[in-house]
């Protein structure tokens, strides 16, 4: 994966976006990594990919989270 510090991609922001259809392009700030620029093709192939994919633990505390709040969801429902 290609890197770009943030102030080279403001100022070669044409080549940044050029080399994003390739593959995605990491921009850093200050060493740290602050954004990661892709193909419209690629955000769709990953989104697609983890789509219905639910980390269980996630799952699981959404359901007790139902459980233990059915009483006042009913009543806002009212």
């Amino acid at each position: 994966m290609k890197t770009f510090t943030a102030t080279d991609a403001k100022n070669r922001f044409g080549e940044l976006i050029d080399m994003a259809q390739a593959e995605p392009v990491r921009v850093q700030r200050q060493g740290r990594d602050v954004a990661i620029v892709m193909s419209p093709e690629e955000f769709r192939r990953m989104a697609d990919a983890q789509r219905g994919k639910i980390n269980p633990a996630v799952e699981r505390l959404h359901g007790e989270s139902a459980r233990r709040w059915a009483s006042v969801y009913e009543a806002l429902a009212k």
